[in-house]
């Protein structure tokens, strides 16, 4: 029996009912428009993904589900009542969230599906399936028995996949709020393959796209046939509507729900597109970008500001920003104080040339010698105080004209606490926090060859890369003064932090014991320093804030038990 499945990747905003409402809309005329049976939405698409605490004010559960129903009218209302739409939204019972699939046909919602497994337990902590009896849900569909499961739920062994498994679905559908980590395609193609086939039943499993706050959806829908081929996968990171027309096994199950018996005829089968995967430091590119964009965008800024110090962080925030936003939408700020070297400006200068931004230089040290005619500072604090003076300078620069502040430390200064609160930790976003600096060379280095293979101008500056890191902030300072070679470092940190590895298993790999004692109690000190820092793009599985949160207070050492 043939179905015609079209799976909407789109890009909701959190909390904009009306405007994801008009999104489901469009892609569900666009699918009845190509003669879809079924089109599937995201994971919570009618709410924006993920709502986190919103979830428990009772306002926003009933509107949302107010909103839905009335979807399902307008949807009818527009003339494709025919087609069944299957749409994530929040609803709410006596007892809090529920996070649900609407099965909407006719204008009317004919079936609810609420997930079993989700990763906020906090806020939604109960699973209930509105079949009576049941623990999952299956619509008959065009003669086929199709099953709902969400996200969650198929990451889970057993439960909800072992019940859906027993009840022998023609055709499983998954709708996803699935961030994007690095390598997470490669995991995800697995796990769906590997459920298709515990199931014994194609899966197509939809997931959404676009940046909210720190996380970013990089889209990677995919259907599989029972036995795990690939038959579709949509590109990274784009909006697509994707077909797929799918050759199924009528009347598997015992359904909750009959919607349709009828085999339909497709008269003009669609191509199955299997989209290309971008490579590791390009898909890390991409949702560095889209992060930005979509922080920007959606929380309605018209400009980012960036202090551009001639150095490779700065550079690489910058050369993102232009990606995301457009160069004119970009501003460069120069602060040179008396320990900066003579080349920091004319780096930071041939940036500007090179890309188009706005860019102006700011002395700092008048500033700076005004608080030293009034304090006595030495040391530390005469370095640290350079870098308030731009953090205060970068802020007011944004009071005054508007534009987001972007701060420009890497995960690695993050980790080991090498930053200045109120100084460089300034700002409303940090696109790179979550970005090794070994992997701030890497991708300033691709997007540079990347510029050239477009026959345009690399954006950075190759002394900007190629030169030692500094802070300047005393007569020549290198961070190499503080830290070791960032390539010795960051093997520690990604082990450390990422791989949560301790003393003992870092030290039998045979790393520097001192070396290794010393990174992992600036490690564990800076937390402080990191709560305070702004929210970012998250790329890896152990984010700062997002995945990794240690207490500020502890008398833990590793190693010292």
């Amino acid at each position: 029996m043939k179905l015609r499945l079209a799976m909407a990747q789109i890009n909701p905003l959190v909390g904009d009912l009306e405007g994801n409402s008009q999104l489901v809309i469009s892609s569900v005329t666009s699918a009845a428009q190509s003669d879809a049976h079924v089109v599937v939405f995201p994971e919570m698409v009618l709410t924006g993904y993920p709502v986190e605490d919103l979830a428990t004010r009772l306002s926003f559960q009933q509107a949302s589900a107010t909103r839905i129903k009335a979807l399902a009218g307008e949807i009818s209302h527009a003339g494709y009542g025919d087609i069944v739409a299957v749409i994530g939204y929040l609803d709410h019972s006596e007892r809090g969230p529920l996070n649900a699939l609407a099965i909407v046909h006719e204008g009317e919602i004919k079936a609810r599906y609420i997930k079993q497994h989700l990763p906020n337990y906090g806020v939604f902590d109960e699973y209930r399936t509105f079949a009576p009896g049941k623990e999952s849900l299956i619509v008959r569909i065009n003669g086929i028995d199709v099953g709902f499961l969400i996200c969650e739920d198929i990451w889970q062994d057993g439960g909800a996949v072992a019940k859906m498994a027993s009840r022998h679905p023609g055709l499983l559908l998954v709708p996803n709020g699935s961030p994007f980590e690095r390598n997470k395609d490669d995991i995800r193609l697995a796990l769906v393959k590997k459920r298709a086939q515990e199931i014994g039943a194609p899966l197509a499993y939809v997931n959404m796209t676009g940046g909210q706050d720190d996380l970013v959806f990089d889209g990677d829908t995919i259907v599989v046939d029972r036995d795990g081929t690939l038959l579709a996968r949509a590109a990274q990171f784009e909006d697509v509507l994707m077909m797929v027309d799918l050759d199924l096994q009528g009347s598997t199950s015992t359904p909750d729900l009959v919607i349709s018996t009828n085999d339909i005829e497709i008269s003009h089968p669609v191509t199955h597109e299997i989209a290309t995967r971008l490579g590791d430091i390009e898909e890390v590119w991409q949702a560095l970008v889209i992060g930005l964009r979509d922080y920007v965008e959606k929380n309605g800024f018209r400009s980012v500001v960036i202090g551009l110090s001639g150095g490779i962080d700065s550079a690489l925030v910058a050369a993102i920003a232009i990606d995301a936003l457009g160069a004119k939408r970009v501003n460069g700020v120069a602060l040179p104080s008396r320990y900066s070297s003579h080349h920091s400006v004319e780096d930071a200068q041939t940036f500007a040339t090179n890309t188009g931004i706005h860019f102006r230089i700011v002395e700092i040290a008048p500033m700076v010698d005004a608080f030293m005619n009034n304090l006595i500072l030495k040391g530390i604090a005469e370095e640290n105080l350079q870098a308030r003076v731009r953090g205060t300078t970068l802020m007011g620069i944004s009071n005054q004209e508007g534009h987001l502040v972007l701060a420009t430390g890497n995960k690695s200064e993050l980790a080991v606490g090498y930053s200045t609160l109120y100084g460089d930790a300034v700002g409303g976003f940090a696109p790179i926090k979550d970005i090794y600096k070994v992997d701030v060379w890497a991708l300033a280095r691709w997007r540079n060859e990347k510029a050239l293979r477009d026959g345009e101008t690399p954006p950075i500056p190759e002394n900007s890369i190629a030169k030692e890191p500094s802070a300047e902030l005393r007569p020549d300072q290198k961070d190499s003064d503080s830290l070791p070679d960032y390539f010795v470092l960051d093997e520690i940190l990604l082990r450390y932090v990422d791989g949560d590895e301790g003393l003992e298993s870092l030290l039998a790999s045979g790393l520097d014991g001192d070396l290794v004692r010393k990174i992992i109690t600036m490690v564990d000190r800076a937390e402080y320093k990191r709560r305070q820092y702004p929210p970012g793009t998250k790329v890896s599985s152990r984010a700062f804030g997002k995945d990794r949160r240690l207490p500020m207070t502890s008398r833990w050492q590793e190693g010292s038990q």
